[in-house]
């Protein structure tokens, strides 16, 4: 047992099973073979975490763009009723094909709108666990990206959901720890009180999660995020504005801090080749999801946090 074996268990605590990825990118591709068949859809493509790779366990939804053809909904990027008949045309859409008597299958339990898309229960919607896929419609917009409606403004806000995805592929081509080390600070983020949203995070890690072994990467990022909170996490793309304008940035800052304390004194000790008390660190940085050492941490230790257990995703009968 070693640093390096430790952030390998670690990083098995963190990805999703094979099994759980490939039964959700089946229940993601059900949609995308199903909707385009519409006249009126133009392309469906997938956009969220599992797109982009970065995606931690347990996959709990997927998110899907479904792009209609502007000619036939012209009324649509208007300001008004058009937002919501946009989301209601989609959940019609979807129920069609994949609903109780779906053309397509029978995949669907459940469909409700949301502020920019329509969330599809496959499994039973009173399990808090549910599996979900989120179907947001769009226009292409005429300059760049796309026209999302928003149900709660009843306006259409512009997105470009392929310009984070190619982002992340970019840093993930030139240096291929990256995907898996924003799974890393995605667990670590929802262990300490997911005090900052998933996209805040990944955002955060594609300006100060640096190209470096895993050690130093992520006490380098710790400690250069525990700084950036301060300021808006915005859009990468330039066009949705701040992503949590609502964070307690105090208390993220606080937590970013503590983790980057016990992070940069864990890659001091193993410098000095106390590989244990490097192990021990790195422990009360992630908690039981980091291994102790063969010896233990003795009874002055971290406070442990207990690690929840792996969901595999259960293809249950639709009713």
């Amino acid at each position: 047992m070693s640093v390096n074996s430790g952030f390998d268990e670690l990083q098995g605590e963190a990805d999703a099973t094979p099994e759980a990825v490939a039964e959700a990118r089946r229940r993601r591709d059900a949609f995308r073979e199903a909707l385009p068949k519409a006249e009126d859809v133009d392309r469906v493509f997938p956009s969220g975490s599992l797109a982009r790779g970065t995606h931690k366990d347990p996959i709990h939804d997927v998110d899907l763009v479904c792009v209609y053809h502007a000619v036939d909904h012209p009324d649509w990027g208007s300001p008004g009723e058009s937002a919501v008949a946009a989301l209601e045309h989609t959940r019609s859409l979807i129920k069609e094909k994949l609903g109780h008597d779906g053309t397509d299958g029978r995949e669907v339990r459940r469909c409700d709108l949301r502020n920019h898309s329509v969330k599809c229960f496959l499994d039973d919607p009173d399990d808090p666990d549910a599996f979900t896929v989120d179907v947001a419609p769009a226009l292409v917009h005429p300059e760049r990206g796309l026209w999302i409606p928003e149900k709660r403004t009843e306006h259409w806000i512009r997105s470009d959901p392929a310009d984070l995805i190619s982002r992340v592929a970019k840093r993930h081509k030139d240096w291929p720890l990256f995907a898996k080390l924003v799974r890393i600070l995605k667990r670590w983020n929802s262990d300490h009180g997911c005090h900052m949203k998933s996209l805040v995070v990944e955002v955060l890690a594609l300006d100060h999660l640096p190209a470096a072994d895993r050690p130093v990467a992520l006490s380098r990022f710790f400690t250069a995020a525990a700084d950036a909170v301060w300021s808006p996490i915005c859009d990468p793309a330039g066009l949705c504005g701040e992503i949590q304008p609502d964070m307690d940035r105090t208390v993220a800052s606080a937590a970013l801090e503590k983790a980057a304390r016990d992070a940069a004194a864990a890659v001091e000790a193993a410098a000095r080749n106390e590989d244990d008390r490097a192990m021990c660190l790195w422990r009360k940085v992630f908690g039981s999801i980091y291994p102790e050492p063969p010896g233990g941490c003795g009874s002055s230790g971290p406070v442990f946090i207990p690690a929840a257990p792996k969901r595999k995703i259960v293809d249950a009968p639709q009713g």
